[in-house]
């Protein structure tokens, strides 16, 4: 680990992939990826149209779209001086990117994009559900929990993968929490679609038990919002950008 801001230690100035979440675009990470790469890492986007997400639904969308994160992880693996990189999804990327890290045949491509990458990050991505879509429960039956971490040595031939779930936990009932009126309104059946519970502790939009992948390092961040339009804070606001990136030199 490299030495950070008063001697913090950070991980290695490997670049950084995101992939967001659904309906949200690139400018919207805008913020994050200057937050990171003012911890001296190369950061990219992945750019995804709201049109694009609205075809998600079907698996030649995800497809189009992880191949756009393969040609852009092969490009920043190869200038990265570690020779790999760390993966970030939002939300719905972080269940894709799950997906990414597979070797196996997906809509006649093979990713495994465990050759470059080494860490993957999820922020407020909904890993479980009762009513979860078919594509994530795919992802869910395909590569249960922490599929390729180093406790499974035969799954990834010596180059495991790194797993860290993200969650926010944001007081709906109070005034000060900064949650938005959307978040108020969506939460509760956001939260029974998930866990059957709409009193649920989450992040306005998915809860914390469902963006804690099993297996994974988990951090859990107090008062964060699932994205702008559910509160003042959220995992892409530079101070909350800051607390999960420091987690990572656990």
């Amino acid at each position: 680990m490299a030495a950070g801001p008063a001697g913090m230690s950070v991980p290695p100035p490997q670049p950084v992939l995101i992939l967001g979440g659904f309906l949200i675009t690139a400018e919207a990470y805008q913020p994050m990826r200057a937050a990171l790469a003012a911890h001296g890492q190369p950061v990219a986007v992945v750019e995804v149209g709201k049109l694009e997400w609205v075809f998600t639904v079907f698996p030649l969308a995800w497809a189009r779209i992880l191949d756009r994160v393969a040609g852009m992880a092969q490009e920043l693996a190869a200038a990265s001086p570690t020779g790999r990189i760390t993966l970030v999804g939002h939300s719905s990327g972080g269940i894709m990117l799950r997906l990414f890290l597979d070797d196996r045949p997906f809509q006649g491509r093979r990713y495994a994009g465990r050759r470059w990458a080494d860490t993957l990050v999820m922020l407020g991505s909904p890993h479980t559900a009762l009513k979860a879509t078919a594509l994530r429960r795919m992802v869910e039956r395909r590569l249960p929990g922490t599929y390729f971490d180093a406790d499974h040595p035969g799954r990834h031939g010596g180059h495991p993968v790194r797993y860290v779930s993200v969650a926010g936990d944001l007081d709906l009932a109070d005034p000060a929490s900064g949650a938005t009126d959307l978040a108020r309104r969506l939460a509760p059946p956001a939260y029974r679609n998930s866990t059957g519970d709409e009193n649920d502790r989450g992040d306005g939009l998915v809860p914390v038990s469902a963006a804690l992948l099993e297996g994974s390092e988990t951090v859990v961040l107090p008062g964060v919002a699932h994205g702008g339009a559910f509160g003042s804070t959220w995992y892409g606001s530079p101070e909350v950008v800051r607390r999960w990136w420091q987690a990572l030199s656990r």
